[in-house]
């Protein structure tokens, strides 16, 4: 057992990754040395994943409400109405220093721990995502990671119950040292069923519930807000460990427990564990908190307090609870065969007080804890904006040739290899597999009523041009769920960054923040949750900056859902939304990457005004029944764009270009607010050229581009493909990638 009575040194304060001053502002809060728990309390409060203290400032600024936002920032997740009584409550969070350190466990309590941040909301979960950044394929750790994490996510959402819709999964170098996994869950609850964790009421009975507490994942908070070295084997303690089916038994016991009217205020165990979550639920309620550790339920002999207090052992919950209701609530728990015992009670002194064998080992300011965490406004130097390519630096190659090469490479291959894996169909309700725009999951207990999810960033965008990156994220995410014919309703943000206390880091963050904060504003796409994960280095090596967006939108008939393949043959394919009428911008495009080896030139550009224009009327002509296969185009633009809809159907199409213009940027530039439309109408017909007339009169670039049909892809003057070749090459990488 570790003693309470260890001296407080310099190195033990450095340790728990607290800066000379944070421990000097410790002292002058609480004017004594702490205990050697109190000092792990202070180091889980105040570390970077869950003080957000070098962020907060900038997160500020981004939009978080709306006439259909219910819950924003600051709960365990936030909550969007969808109308008849209905809410639709989601958050994505990373777990990327776990899964490195051990990539099954490590996505697999990712998992698991987005799941709880909704259910403890009173939500059922309904679906989910995840967003894998992963190094270079032929670094010798890459595929170790990959099995690993994909094994982890499956393992996790499969035994619990809930399907996997849809994600990204992309490679690159700046990932080798430090993987990126991002976890997305949503769930539904009635708009009267939502449960805060903010306590109420003194002298209640403070409760544990779940799983018994070990000494799995202490100290896990802090070593996801530091840097790793070459000795990160050694934090592989740190690491929590996952049960989905103790977690599935929790989600049922917490659900038939607030239906009872038994709980007052719930919160997840998550980062820094039982910490963590009583000091929330005590500070939000301007109350106190004694806990007695003699009373929680542990699994191994001998935890000392230290331990007990910041261990992340998974499953486990912590309640404020009506007095009246407590043998009902015990009765329900022990029915699910879980660990219930009243572990302490809410006060009136605003103390946060820790009980252990009879002896008082914390005894600090709960506000001090929660609220009144350091803030940092860290220097940040302005990104640099690279240099445009010149009008004549077009690189050349054969077009059938690179677009084969383009679909056979790590990151525009097909991710089936990946989502095999997971179970996409289990509720039931899915509507759509991975592989397309956007899943979709239809609303139990509704005739037509569906959501569609999806995540995005282009963390080459975003190094290139963070503040171009970050509205990109956000547009991208916004244009996938537009394309299945939802209605955006609201986003959540993963704020993955490298160092901020490097001003260039710093800078990228800030940058991309207000990116995001512009694109959300313009586009009524507010933020409602999420989660930043700063240090993402490894030996000073930063990631790319990769501000995932995930994001909700509301179908109200999903008879009229539209989908990625063509569902037809002779239709006429649109290009709509073109800012001209074919592709220009090059720039960090895939086709300069991957076919020319560079990386160079500025990010395309978002027009956030047309954005919205153009998915409006989008969003029309499939709620009309007119375009059934819409599909937003952004890496590789209308070649990729194109071959991914005739992959997905089986048919081919014929798309002739322009005369006497340069076939690279018109087929492979990422140009962004495009989408490519077949329309169910006759291409001769009046109800076309008046669908034409109408895109017009809008101000809407929209012009007939092709025609679906027969079994090859014929762009331009460009060799004819084959559809089974596009799909042997699309769908040949990553087995042969992981089978290798």
């Amino acid at each position: 057992m570790i003693s309470n009575d260890l001296a407080i040194t310099s190195d033990l304060v450095a340790s728990h990754g607290l800066k000379p001053d944070e421990y000097q502002r410790i002292l002058d809060l609480i004017g004594r040395e702490p205990s050697f728990t109190e000092l792990g309390i202070f180091s889980a409060m105040w570390n970077e994943h869950c003080s957000y203290k070098s962020s907060k400032k900038w997160l500020r600024t981004l939009p978080t409400t709306g006439p259909q936002v219910i819950q924003g920032p600051g709960e365990n997740a936030g909550v969007v109405d969808i109308g008849d009584g209905d809410v639709v409550v989601f958050k994505m969070e990373s777990h990327n220093h776990p899964s490195y350190i051990e990539p099954y466990q490590g996505a697999a309590t990712g998992v698991g721990g987005i799941l709880r941040d909704v259910f403890t909301m009173g939500a059922r979960p309904i679906a989910a995502m995840n967003a894998l950044r992963f190094g270079a394929p032929d670094h010798p750790k890459t595929k170790h990671l990959v099995s690993g994490v994909v094994a982890g996510v499956g393992g996790y959402g499969n035994a619990f119950g809930v399907p996997t819709v849809g994600g990204e999964v992309n490679f690159d170098a700046r990932y080798n040292g430090n993987c990126l996994v991002n976890a997305f869950a949503a769930g539904l609850a009635k708009s009267d069923g939502i449960f805060l964790s903010e306590a109420k009421g003194v002298g209640l009975p403070v409760v544990y519930l779940g799983a018994k507490t070990g000494r799995d994942g202490v100290g896990g908070a802090t070593m996801a807000s530091a840097e790793f070295d070459e000795k990160i084997e050694e934090k592989r303690p740190t690491v929590q460990v996952g049960d989905p089916f103790t977690e599935k038994c929790l989600l049922e016991a917490c659900l038939e427990l607030m239906a009872s009217g038994a709980v007052i205020a719930i919160q997840d165990m998550g980062a820094a564990g039982l910490t963590c979550s009583a000091v929330e639920m005590g500070a939000k309620g301007d109350l106190g908190i004694e806990l007695d550790l003699d009373k929680v339920p542990v699994r191994e002999d001998a935890m000392s307090a230290y331990e007990m207090m910041l261990s992340e052992s998974q499953e486990r919950m912590l309640m404020v609870l009506k007095p009246e209701k407590e043998a009902e609530a015990e009765a329900i728990f022990v029915k699910w065969g879980l660990d219930f015992a009243i572990v302490g009670k809410t006060t009136d002194d605003l103390r946060f007080r820790v009980l252990h064998q009879g002896v008082e080992v914390a005894n600090l300011p709960i506000k001090d804890l929660g609220d009144q965490a350091p803030e940092y406004d860290r220097p940040h130097v302005e990104p640099k904006k690279p240099a445009p390519l010149a009008a004549n630096d077009i690189p050349q190659a054969d077009i059938a040739d690179a677009l084969l090469k383009l679909l056979n490479s790590p990151d525009m291959s097909s991710r089936r290899w990946v989502y095999e894996q997971y179970d996409t169909l289990i509720q039931g309700n899915s509507l759509q597999r991975p592989g397309g725009d956007a899943g979709v999951v239809r609303v139990e207990g509704h005739a037509s009523k569906a959501l569609a999810f999806s995540s995005d960033v282009t963390p080459r965008y975003c190094e290139a041009d963070p503040f171009e990156g970050g509205k990109q994220a956000v547009a991208e995410c916004w244009r996938n769920i537009t394309a299945t014919g939802a209605l955006p309703l609201a986003s959540t943000d993963n704020l993955n960054f490298g160092n901020p206390e490097k001003p260039e880091i710093m800078g990228q963050l800030v940058s991309a923040i207000k990116g995001i904060g512009e694109a959300c504003r313009a586009l009524d796409f507010p933020i409602v949750s999420g989660n930043v994960s700063l240090y993402n280095e490894t030996n000073g090596q930063a990631i790319l900056p990769t501000p995932t967006i995930g994001g909700v939108g509301l179908l109200k008939d999903w008879d009229r859902m539209a989908r990625i393949a063509f569902s037809g043959e002779n239709q006429p394919i649109l290009l709509v939304g073109a800012p001209q009428q074919w592709g220009t911008h090059l720039g960090q495009s895939v086709y300069l990457r991957d076919i020319h080896g560079r990386n160079d030139g500025p990010p395309p550009p978002v027009d956030l005004e047309a954005e919205l224009k153009v998915g409006i009327f989008v969003r029309g002509l499939i709620e009309r029944g007119v375009a059934k296969s819409v599909h937003d185009l952004s890496d590789g633009g209308l070649a990729v764009g194109l071959a991914e809809m005739a992959m997905a159907s089986g048919i081919g199409a014929t798309v002739p270009g322009l005369a006497d213009i340069d076939p690279i940027p018109v087929f492979f530039g990422e140009d962004q607010n495009r989408y490519l439309v077949a329309l169910d109408l006759d291409a001769q017909g009046s109800e076309f050229e008046a669908l034409l007339r109408e895109a017009e009169a809008a101000g809407i670039f929209a012009p007939w581009i092709g025609t679906t049909g027969g079994t090859d892809l014929k762009l331009g003057q460009a060799r004819a493909v084959p559809v089974a070749d596009l799909v042997n090459a699309h769908e040949s990488w990553f087995p042969a990638f992981m089978e290798g």
